[in-house]
């Protein structure tokens, strides 16, 4: 999956338009746009804030890797040991 693939999805699982991508970034619709074609690649400062939005790596972004991180800095101590033990539970049902 290409970058403006990623973005494109990453913008519908989060229940966004462009034009509401646009408003958080600081950009125009049209520039989201582009970048979902592939036509206009972001500056840095906007991969940076791609990243912040979709809760996502750079890395993740660019395709240089497909896995997609999780982030939990905003849950307290309990519900991260709760995640831990259901991922736990997912990868050992999945392993069979």
């Amino acid at each position: 999956m290409n970058f403006g693939d990623k973005l494109k999805s990453l913008r519908k699982e989060a229940g966004m338009t462009q034009t509401d991508l646009a408003k958080r970034l600081g950009i125009t619709k049209s520039v989201v746009s582009y970048y979902e074609r592939q036509e206009r690649t972001p500056s840095p400062d906007v991969l940076i804030q791609l990243t912040d939005i979709f809760h996502v790596t750079s890395d993740y972004l660019l395709g240089i890797t497909h896995r997609k991180m999780i982030d939990v800095s905003d849950l307290n101590e309990d519900d991260m040991e709760f995640l831990l033990i259901t991922i736990q539970t997912l990868r050992k049902k999945n392993c069979k």
